[in-house]
């Protein structure tokens, strides 16, 4: 039997030739589009004809629906590491994501000798309303054992249609047997940003992911920062590290935030640009900023840093970023055929750099001491990051950096040398020492190894509020508009 994707590669080659008008246009444009097509279609018919081979004579009869997925995931991984297929669950899957919101229990867990440990239950979610504690193992979910289970199939049990209800059974600290505990689905939000106050009056937001979620948490926890300090907030820390970014739209909402005018972010694809500017309304009233960054900051993270740092309303503390700078797209296709993640854009900050297998450079450069334990894995601890990527968008206007950046962050904010760095900076304290890199010594002044001046820990977070980059060019034909 002939192969359906090769008759269908026939046909629509068919459709070209047998216009009658082929030859005509070959002859008057020989290098036309009409002649690009058929070559693409000739393609399509050898895709057939191997596809046809496979399915008929390969040693064990294969899957037609994985070989196709396969053939379209590696079409598009050919284009950059960010461009790939996403199959029906995956989309679903991603759509939870940029949500922020599912059917589900409530609790944060990770995966701990073959059981799923409760890392902590969010507060005011059915879990933590059915009395799940911080460190319950869950070893059965509907009466079906967890062990041989990836943490991803466990979680994937435990989520659901909101209302339905589910058995987990639990092993307790200081209870000899395990026990069930009944929980009803309800709608869980994802909590992108976490706060608290640091110092006695510094505000200290870390913003994990960019969903839909992300800026209505940022101006709740600006406000309960307030509601806590009063008139005593110093200045707020905006803790990107290891955040791999999310929506463009986010981005540009909580640059928004600290901004009061000039341009946030532009993009540039093939055939158009845009552009995003702040609108006038600073959420912290102009309140000095720091952001830390280091190695695992990507995308939507390096957006935000990027245009704060070229107004000068932020000074970002740590390391080098991951260095991606394109926008992926999400094309949905037809129902319950998933979606495809396309590259279609660059983006650029207010002064017109991209930082694509680049990244962002802090003003000051914080490296984290790591503990005894970990030194010997110092290497481990390092990514060089988008231009360490294979087949990764090439910058086209600045010298691309491949150099690993750090990104171990201790659980233990007393030994988090960047966040101590931040601290003192709003404090208005010296962070020479800080900035000592492990194995370096001590500067003792002037211009430094890295690029800081005498006066560079000076706080500069001060800075009057939206002031114009030294150079914000928008791209040709782009509009002012707001996000979408």
């Amino acid at each position: 039997m002939k192969s359906i994707v090769k008759n269908i590669s026939l046909v629509m080659l068919g459709v070209v030739l047998s216009t009658g008008t082929w030859h005509a246009l070959q002859a008057a444009n020989p290098g036309s589009e009409a002649e690009e097509q058929v070559k693409i279609y000739r393609q399509l018919d050898l895709f057939g004809e191997v596809f046809d081979r496979i399915r008929r004579e390969y040693v064990e009869k294969p899957d037609s629906e994985k070989l196709i997925e396969s053939a379209i995931s590696g079409m598009l991984k050919s284009l950059d590491p960010h461009s790939s297929y996403l199959n029906a669950k995956n989309y679903r899957d991603m759509l939870v994501n940029i949500r922020g919101e599912f059917g589900g229990l409530g609790i944060e867990v990770t995966m701990e000798n073959g059981a799923v440990k409760v890392v902590s239950p969010i507060d005011d979610t059915p879990a933590a309303k059915a009395g799940v504690m911080a460190g319950d193992m869950i070893i059965k979910i509907d009466g079906k054992p967890v062990k041989g289970m990836t943490l991803g199939q466990a979680v994937e049990k435990m989520r659901g249609k909101v209302g339905t209800p589910i058995t987990i059974t639990v092993l307790r600290k200081g209870r000899k047997e395990p026990f069930d505990i009944r929980i009803v689905r309800d709608i869980i939000r994802i909590r992108p940003v976490k706060w608290s106050v640091e110092g006695k009056d510094i505000g200290y937001i870390r913003i994990t992911s960019f969903n839909e979620q992300t800026e209505p948490r940022l101006r709740e926890a600006i406000k309960e920062i307030e509601k806590k300090l009063g008139d005593k907030v110093k200045g707020y820390i905006i803790d990107l590290r290891n955040n791999p970014g999310g929506l463009l739209d986010q981005a540009v909402a909580v640059s928004d935030a600290f901004l009061d005018r000039g341009e946030i972010v532009s993009v540039r694809g093939r055939n158009d640009a845009k552009r995003w500017d702040a609108t006038k309304g600073d959420l912290t009233g102009g309140k000095p900023v720091v952001v830390l960054i280091n190695g695992g900051s990507a995308s939507a993270s390096e957006i935000v840093a990027g245009a704060l740092q070229d107004h000068k309303r932020a000074v970002l503390i740590g390391t080098r970023s991951f260095g991606k700078g394109s926008v992926q797209k999400i094309i949905p296709l037809l129902p319950d055929r998933g979606a495809i993640r396309l590259t279609t854009e660059r983006y650029y900050t207010p002064s017109g750099r991209s930082i694509q297998a680049k990244g962002i450079m802090p003003d000051h450069i914080v490296e984290q001491e790591l503990p005894d334990e970990l030194k010997d894995k110092a290497d481990q601890l390092r990514i060089k990051g988008e231009a360490g990527l294979e087949g990764h968008l090439r910058n086209e206007k600045e010298k691309e950096v491949n150099a690993p950046s750090l990104v171990y962050v201790p659980r233990d904010k007393t030994k988090d040398t960047q966040l101590k760095a931040a601290i003192k900076l709003l404090h208005g304290e010296s962070i020479a020492m800080l900035k000592k890199k492990p194995g370096e010594k001590k500067n003792a002044g002037g211009n430094g190894k890295n690029g800081q001046s005498k006066n560079a820990d000076k706080p500069q977070a001060s800075a009057k509020p939206g002031d114009k980059p030294e150079k914000a060019p928008a791209p040709e034909g782009a509009p002012a508009d707001k996000a979408q």
